[in-house]
């Protein structure tokens, strides 16, 4: 029996999971690693910490496992980070994440001077704060020494093939949030490359998700016949593995950050840029919308200010007669917000505090906010003549049952739930076995693998009250945005 391997390399952890061509899972490792906060709104990690977070789980992963057995691996990872290689390959500084802010300047110069209409005309896509474009140009003005020392610019998952494999390399979905790909050409941008001063020798070598990037080194520990796919965003990844292929599929995840992924075959743009328009790992395209804070929203109201590792705990309060009734909204901003306001400055809040304000309502009013901030997402997809009536879900916020609820409920839609959590890691596993062989192309292996087990259909009542909340909701972010942006003026 041929055994895969899937590498989710998420913002807290790497997490590793043994499949068979069949689909089942046999084992998961994770390792945990630290983010550093070196500034307020900033975000970086060192990607040495990320791949001594593979190797050790990989170890672990093979304990009793035949070497010999392992066709091939395929990484889904964290989109945008900075990865900057010298000439002997060696990290420059720590990478700079999707969820850091510190590029204010340089998105407003390329929306602002470079223009929306051109950058759009270029790669389908405006700048925003979490894109790598504008990391670039930011290091290109503070720190043009290490700048100048750049020989590759890889994203995370990236760098985790080059240690497998020596092969500096890029899929076409993690390339779409670069800002430097032509989306709708799959090749690199000449006039992006030009307008951040980089060029195409410094960029990776761009292969679909399944293609084959490489066999592993020597020193991973596993025969050399072991193919390394391209591997794709965690998005992309994770919309794989929960089967979200071919044309009009939806997928909403709950991790880190919130997304909503819609897989299209043809190349679209939304005029306005609201949503991203990416290449995705079967091979096609889709659109996509950003909430920066989801689950992460949970964890820390849940860690850091209630003091508890509990979650389930917090919610078993919170009857399903109290869904749309709560008088307490909350702002998910924690990190700014992408999709649809892209405005970097935004931030929590709770409105509608009262003296009977509960703890529960505390905690209802954080997963309504998430739940209302992705439909704002989908609202945008609905202008555009997209009608989605169901959704799977992934992504650690999905394991909830009230959660799940909630979103079903805000959202009007089905949710399916898939029988595989293991999202980017087992999309990941997936794309490695098309491109051993095993299934011939994403779609055919999805169909072949991918279970449902649970739907939450939504209840027309519960519905109706959150439509009016809804509308409560949308209210709140236009009334703080001009003092948002005077609260982060120094």
């Amino acid at each position: 029996m041929g055994f895969y391997i899937g590498i989710d390399l998420g913002t807290s952890s790497a997490k590793l999971l043994l499949a068979d061509g069949q689909g089942k899972i046999h084992k998961t490792v994770s390792r945990d690693y630290p983010l550093i906060f070196p500034r307020p709104g900033w975000a970086e990690q060192h990607p040495g910490d990320w791949w001594e977070a593979v190797k050790s789980a990989l170890a672990e992963l093979l304990q009793g496992v035949d070497a010999a057995s392992i066709c091939g691996i395929g990484c889904g990872g964290q989109m945008h980070g900075l990865v900057v290689l010298d000439e002997k390959d060696q990290v420059i500084r720590p990478a700079i994440l999707w969820n850091d802010g510190r590029t204010a300047a340089e998105v407003e110069y390329l929306n602002g001077v470079i223009g929306k209409e051109r950058l759009s005309g270029m790669t389908a896509n405006i700048a925003f704060a979490g894109f790598t474009a504008p990391k670039i140009l930011w290091m290109k003005k503070h720190e043009p020494e290490n700048f100048a020392r750049i020989k590759k610019i890889m994203l995370p998952k990236d760098y985790i093939n080059f240690m497998l494999t020596g092969v500096h390399a890029c899929d076409y979905s993690d390339a779409s949030g670069i800002l430097l790909l032509d989306v709708e050409k799959k090749c690199w941008s000449k006039e992006m490359m030009e307008i951040c001063g980089v060029t195409e020798a410094q960029m990776p070598k761009l292969f679909e998700s399944y293609e084959v990037i490489g066999t592993v080194k020597a020193d991973v520990g596993l025969p050399g016949t072991v193919q390394v796919v391209a591997g794709a965003g965690d998005n992309a990844a994770a919309a794989v593995g929960t089967g979200t292929v071919g044309d009009g599929n939806c997928n909403i995840s709950l991790g880190t950050s919130g997304t909503i992924f819609i897989s299209s075959e043809k190349f679209g743009v939304d005029p306005h840029n609201a949503l991203h328009s990416f290449a995705h790992a079967d091979g096609h395209y889709h659109l996509m919308g950003v909430v920066l804070s989801a689950a992460s929203c949970n964890k820390w109201f849940c860690e850091e200010i209630l003091k508890t590792g509990d979650f389930a705990g917090e919610q078993k309060d919170i009857s399903e007669d109290h869904l749309g009734r709560n008088r307490l909204f909350f702002l998910p901003y924690l990190m700014g917000e992408r999709s649809p306001i892209n405005d970097t400055d935004a931030r929590g809040v709770f409105a509608g505090m009262s003296m009977d304000t509960t703890r529960a309502d505390f905690i209802q009013a954080v997963l309504e906010g998430v739940a209302f901030a992705m439909r704002d997402s989908l609202e945008v997809a609905k202008k555009l003549g997209i009608e989605i009536t169901r959704s799977k879900l992934c992504g650690g916020g999905a394991k909830s049952p009230l959660w799940r609820k909630i979103m079903a409920n805000v959202l009007g839609i089905a949710i399916d739930i898939p029988q595989t959590e293991e999202g980017p890691g087992y999309g990941g596993a997936m794309l490695a076995m098309v491109g051993c062989g095993a299934y011939e192309s994403v779609e055919n292996c999805a169909r072949a693998l991918v279970k449902t087990v649970d739907t939450v259909l939504p209840d027309p009542e519960i519905t109706a009250r959150y439509e009016k909340q809804y509308q409560k909701f949308s209210a709140i972010y236009p009334a703080m945005k001009d003092t948002f942006k005077r609260m982060m003026q120094e």
